[in-house]
Formats: C-alpha cells, structure tokens, sequence
C-alpha cells in the first residue's frame, strides 16, 4: 500500500524568498561591475578593470543560482518524476568548485608576491575595496533577509561568494592600511592567504553536502536510527525494510519503507499513524510506505 504526503506552502514561501533575494544580490553587483568596469576605462585604472573581472564571475554564479531556482520549478515530465529541484545541487556544487578554483588562483598569486612583493597603489587599492564591501554587504544582507542561506545549499553556495569578496575586500583594505602607514608590501599577499583559506574552508563544506545529496544521503536533521524506531513501535508493526530516506533538494526531504504488520493488524490504521509519526515527529511530508503482511513474498532487495 503506498501513502503519499505533500505540503508544499511553506517550501515554496522560502523558493519565493529565495528568487527574490538572489534577484537584488546580482542587481547589486551586476551594477558595480559596470561602475567599475566603466570607471576603470575612464580612469584608465589596472585596478578597477581587474576588480570587475572579479565581480563578473560572482555576478555569474548568482545568476547560476537564480537559473537553478527557475529550472527547479519546471514541472515534473515522464522521465524527470521528481522534476528538475536537483538543478539547484548541481548549481551549488559547480559554485563551491568556482569558490576552490578561486582560492587556487589567489593563493598562486600570493605565492609570486612573496618572492617579489610589487609595490601597491595602496590608497587607490583601498578605494576600490570600500567600493566592493558595501556592495557585498548590501548583497549579503537582502540574501540573509529575503532567503535561506541557513538550509538551502543553493543559496548558502551564491552567499558564500557575496561574503568570500567581502572578506577580500576587508583584507584588502587592512592591507591597504598597513602598506600606507609601514611600506610592508608583504601585507598583501599575507591577507589574501588568510582570506583563501577561510573561502576554502566554507567551499569544503558547499561540496560535501553537495555530494552528500548527489549520493542520495539522509538529510542530517533527521535521526535515520529514531525514525526507524519509532516506525517499530507503532502498535502491529513487525518489522521495517527497504528504508530509504534522502533529499530531493534543500527543504524537501523523501522517505520510503516497507512495514511488515500482524496479519490481523488493521492495514490502513497502521499506515495512518506512520504517516502522522513521520509528518509530526520528524517533519517529512513526502512519504511512500508499503504494508506487508505474512502472505506477501517480493523478491531479495539490493539496497
């Protein structure tokens, strides 16, 4: 017997915050990209130019993450029955790989800079960096407002890039400070491996859930070993199989069993109250339970 559970207003409520939130952060950098784009041909300033090619691929990986949010709400089809939500993983998985590539990059140029630290046009440097972090604050801010950077690893992904440059803009004006006031040009190169190595971190975690997902993991908010229990404990149930529980994408988990009830057990009283258990106790609203009784006989499970 199969059971079938949909609440979905309140996981739409966040999409919707989401889309809004990711639509304002690029908006914020796509324009001071231009600003600074435009402004580094009026200036005819290295800095600027390089600052906006910086600001172009965050723009992008915004836009990655707004794509995948409308990708996901295409209907399900005959050979996609869970839709397109795992687009949003994917996303999330390609910008915690951008955020890797990054540091690479960063940590190379640091390297370089060791062996021959150039001299900084520090006060211009830190101009630029003021520029950034107020544009990435603001970005950051209406991300954490109008979205879930908490749980939704799509958007946690494009938020840690807004805060990976804000975090670069901060080094880079404390660096622009110190090489004012000391001429220590290593400043530089120092706080920008300081500032990779905290992007790395956060990227490790980006891709580790990603995977996680992608590999039909069980979503870390609910206790795999409790479920099963509490399944057990529901009055004629013999035994629980062929138990599966994993994220379709962020805030939409799916689980799937098999009960083996008492022939004399009730079969849709015991499929009603696994289906409050599973909706009240562990917030799972996508559930198909098969109830089984001593007659029926299906062949061996491979997982």
């Amino acid at each position: 017997m199969m059971a079938h559970s949909h609440d979905h207003g309140h996981f739409e409520e966040l999409r919707e915050g989401n889309k809004k939130g990711l639509l304002i952060a690029f908006s914020i950098t796509t324009f001071i990209m231009l600003l600074e784009f435009f402004g580094g041909l009026l200036t005819n300033s290295l800095a600027l130019l390089a600052d906006s090619g910086h600001m172009l691929s965050d723009a992008s990986s915004l836009l990655l993450s707004l794509v995948a949010i409308w990708f996901a709400t295409k209907k399900a089809s005959d050979n996609k029955t869970y839709g397109f939500y795992r687009f949003e993983i994917l996303a999330a998985l390609f910008n915690g790989v951008t955020l890797f590539v990054i540091s690479g990059f960063i940590l190379v140029e640091a390297y370089e800079r060791f062996l021959e630290p150039p001299t900084v046009a520090s006060g211009t440097m830190m101009g630029i960096a003021v520029i950034g972090l107020l544009a990435n604050l603001l970005s950051a801010w209406f991300l954490m407002r109008k979205g879930d950077v908490k749980d939704n690893v799509n958007l946690r992904s494009a938020y840690l890039h807004v805060i990976g440059d804000a975090l670069g803009s901060v080094g880079a004006i404390a660096a622009g400070v110190v090489m004012l006031v000391f001429d220590w040009y290593l400043a530089d190169p120092l706080i920008s491996v300081l500032v990779s190595l905290l992007i790395l971190k956060s990227a490790w975690g980006i891709l580790k859930q990603s995977v996680h997902i992608l590999m039909e993991g069980a979503p870390s908010a609910v206790d795999t070993g409790e479920l099963k229990a509490s399944l057990q404990s529901i009055d004629g149930v013999i035994d629980v199989h062929d138990f599966h529980l994993w994220t379709i994408t962020s805030g939409l988990d799916s689980f799937s069993c098999h009960l083996t009830i008492r022939d004399e057990a009730d079969e849709q009283l015991v499929l009603q109250k696994a289906i409050e258990l599973i909706q009240k106790k562990h917030q799972i609203n996508h559930s198909t339970i098969q109830v089984e009784k001593s007659g029926l006989c299906h062949g061996e499970l491979l997982v």
